[in-house]
């Protein structure tokens, strides 16, 4: 059961999309706003308040400044070069530990190890913290008066607990790109299947149609017309499925073409497309259908246009067909035979392979091969009568 989403979450999460492509396409903007924050904030402090921290109050002011600058300004560099902008600070820190200025601001070398451990392979977080602790350690040397509790064991927990705030992001995320790739794997596959139904369908019933209109045209040009104006329905058929079937690739959710899917009720003009082509065909199609899902519907008929077509190109010349469709208890079952002689040669296409990965999408059997008494070919699909699968 699904939960419909509500107007607020909606329009939140819309704003934090369209926030993420403003930063995608100006990154520079928020990280120099980013970088202006921190900066200011540190020179307020570098102005006075630095002195109730400081170990050494008789630091000169403009060596508090400057190392201030050294902390602050390289944030615009951390999520292009994170371990430069982390080496700049981590020099900053060394000189305002050993003074020491003991500045607040060399916390802010925490966001440049953020972006190492959110970008970057994991040595980069060894090599972080081969830059971090010098001060650390020169720092507690020089005045070793409650150093350890006031600044290296709070910077090491900073430390900790960024990385693996870096380390949980990335995971997310790399979790998140891998399920849009398999769906994307998943969707390509779907759209190989439908373009091969759609395709090589009409394209095999335009080649029946154009040979026998050729036929025809010497002995009885209105047959001959006939084929053609066959021919042009098909085309703009086949080119109307494409459409369809395309506009997702390129249209948002909302956009995108949701013209219905062919149905049950799709079968016998499906059929009749196929005779016209020359194949004769005796179809036994009951005229009640069951309630059956969208996509079991579209899998009766994908799976009857594929046997079709692979009759028309397989089967031989004087074969015929037979489609019988019928429903009961545990399902609804397709059987289609022809009369042909020759036998479909396995290859690296898309129909037997989609036909049976379309029947166990929603629980069903597919069976293909030749008749038991020789010559012929059969294709059985069954699918039971249950909703689609969620």
């Amino acid at each position: 059961m699904t939960t419909e989403t509500t107007g607020p979450s909606r329009y939140a999460r819309h704003l934090m999309a369209r926030a993420r492509a403003f930063d995608a396409a100006r990154p520079w903007v928020w990280d120099a706003t980013l970088t202006a924050v921190w900066t200011v904030a540190a020179l307020v402090d570098a102005a006075g308040g630095w002195r109730n921290t400081a170990r050494d109050p008789s630091v000169p002011v403009w060596l508090v400044v400057t190392l201030t600058l050294g902390l602050s300004v390289p944030l615009y560099w951390r999520r292009r070069h994170p371990m430069t902008a982390l080496a700049v600070m981590a020099g900053a820190a060394l000189v305002s530990d050993a003074s020491g200025a003991f500045l607040q601001a060399s916390y802010l070398q925490m966001l440049p190890v953020y972006h190492l451990a959110l970008s970057r392979p994991p040595r980069a977080l060894l090599w972080s913290l081969a830059l971090i602790a010098p001060p650390l350690v020169t720092g507690a040397l020089r005045f070793p008066s409650e150093s350890s509790d006031q600044r290296v064991i709070p910077s090491l927990w900073a430390y900790l607990l960024v990385a693996l705030l870096g380390i949980t992001v990335r995971s997310r995320r790399d979790d998140r790109a891998h399920e849009v790739r398999l769906a994307a794997t998943v969707e390509r596959a779907r759209i190989a299947r439908e373009m091969h139904d759609i395709i090589g369908h009409n394209l095999s019933v335009i080649t029946g149609l154009a040979d026998g209109g050729r036929y025809a045209a010497a002995k009885n040009p209105e047959r001959a017309a006939q084929a053609l104006d066959a021919i042009g329905t098909t085309s703009r058929q086949a080119l109307a499925e494409l459409r369809r079937l395309l506009s997702v690739l390129h249209e948002d959710g909302e956009t995108a073409d949701r013209a219905p899917q062919p149905t049950l009720t799709d079968l016998e003009p499906l059929i009749e497309g196929v005779r016209k082509a020359g194949l004769p065909i005796r179809a036994d199609l009951p005229p009640d259908a069951p309630t059956l899902s969208a996509g079991a519907q579209l899998t009766v008929y994908r799976v009857l246009q594929e046997a079709l077509t692979n009759t028309l190109k397989h089967a031989g010349a004087g074969a015929e067909a037979t489609v019988h469709l019928s429903y009961g208890p545990e399902g609804v079952e397709l059987v289609v035979t022809d009369t042909g002689t020759a036998v479909p040669v396995p290859g690296r296409g898309h129909g037997l392979t989609g036909m049976r990965e379309r029947a166990a999408r929603y629980d069903g059997t597919l069976e293909t091969g030749p008749l038991p008494t020789g010559g012929g070919w059969h294709v059985r699909l069954r699918l039971p009568l249950e909703d689609s699968p969620s």
